[in-house]
């Protein structure tokens, strides 16, 4: 299996050297306003598009990714929401676990069902520990995988929660506020959660500026996702690449 994704994530770590991810949701993308986005990810040197939603409702998955695939060479990493969001036209795949919650399916019984797939697929697949941290409101992604999110204000078990993540193996941690949080992953957790692992940092849910992107990466995020923001005016993919890769930190 190839392992060039993982290995450039790990290597930016390393560098100190931030990563700016475009989350596109196939069932919100009109085919037509992709494109700008596209363009824009082009010219604003994006690192990665994750591909996902919670709840796709459509068979919009494999268009999207023939589509971009055609158009551009950022690399697309599969963000599945469910077992049934799988594609080979990817070029890696988020393989969750969803750490916060109590739900063994999410935590392993979905995973027994995809493993052969993903065992016999070209995809890179990237073990990862998927934390919902609560955003102040109710989300998809709660209310599908039928768990509670970590309280905004408890960094101590989001802390305790991504060591043991590490501990158990996996490769990195996503810590995620949900599409449409009101409050993004608080600036204390990053940095509580970066401190105590060495595996690459996700951070995701309520970035809506360039500054809540930048203090994100400082604050110990290896990798930014925003999604929403971009949505609605995706010509804040400039300004959010130029805050994201101005941080270098010095390890």
């Amino acid at each position: 299996m190839n392992l060039t994704l993982y290995k450039d994530i790990q290597e930016a770590k390393r560098k100190g050297e931030k990563k700016f991810v475009v989350l596109i949701d196939p069932d919100k993308v009109r085919l037509g306003k992709i494109d700008k986005v596209l363009q824009l990810a082009m010219d604003a040197n994006v690192d990665y598009f994750f591909i996902g939603g919670s709840l796709i409702v459509n068979n919009m998955l494999d268009e999207v990714l023939i589509n971009i695939k055609k158009k551009c060479n950022i690399p697309m990493i599969l963000f599945p929401g469910n077992s049934m969001q799988l594609s080979y036209r990817a070029d890696g795949l988020l393989f969750l676990s969803l750490i916060s919650g109590r739900n063994a399916e999410l935590l392993i019984g979905k995973h027994v069902i995809t493993a052969p797939f993903l065992k016999m697929s070209p995809l890179e697949i990237m073990s990862t520990g998927y934390m919902l941290i609560d955003g102040g409101v109710p989300t998809t992604v709660q209310y599908m995988s039928n768990t509670t999110p970590i309280p905004a204000a408890k960094d101590d078990i989001a802390m305790t929660t991504a060591m043991a993540g590490e501990l158990l193996g996996l490769k990195m941690i996503y810590m995620d506020a949900g599409s449409g949080a009101i409050n993004p992953v608080p600036t204390s957790m990053i940095e509580s959660v970066s401190g105590a692992t060495d595996i690459p940092l996700i951070v995701g849910g309520g970035i809506r500026t360039p500054e809540k992107a930048e203090e994100n990466a400082r604050a110990g995020a290896d990798l930014i996702v925003v999604g929403n923001a971009i949505e609605k005016d995706p010509e804040l993919i400039m300004d959010m690449s130029a805050a994201i890769h101005s941080v270098k930190v010095n390890v």
